[in-house]
């Protein structure tokens, strides 16, 4: 006869409120896929995979979301964005 234990684990939740912010990056005519890409390297530290899927997203979809997290936080990636050239904001 085999007994079998009941365990009942508490597991607390942590809910961020703050981080529901989002930088959208829209297209334009302008920019060429190798400088949104850089950009996004250097400024949202993509990697060069998650930066090239991102642009591709861009030119077909016309936006994509780059990056998420609180206001303060994005405020000034979304800034330097917006100083490169490209096309952002934070909804």
């Amino acid at each position: 006869m085999s007994t079998r234990e009941k365990i009942q684990e508490e597991v607390d939740v942590l809910e961020d409120y703050g981080l529901n912010n989002e930088i959208v990056l829209y297209n334009d005519d302008v920019n060429t896929f190798d400088h949104v890409i850089d950009t996004l390297i250097r400024v949202c530290e993509h990697t060069s995979e998650q930066a090239e899927q991102c642009a591709i997203l861009v030119h077909y979809k016309g936006r994509c979301t780059v990056k998420t997290g609180s206001y303060d936080e994005l405020k000034p990636q979304c800034s330097s964005l917006l100083e490169a050239g490209l096309s952002a904001e934070i909804e």
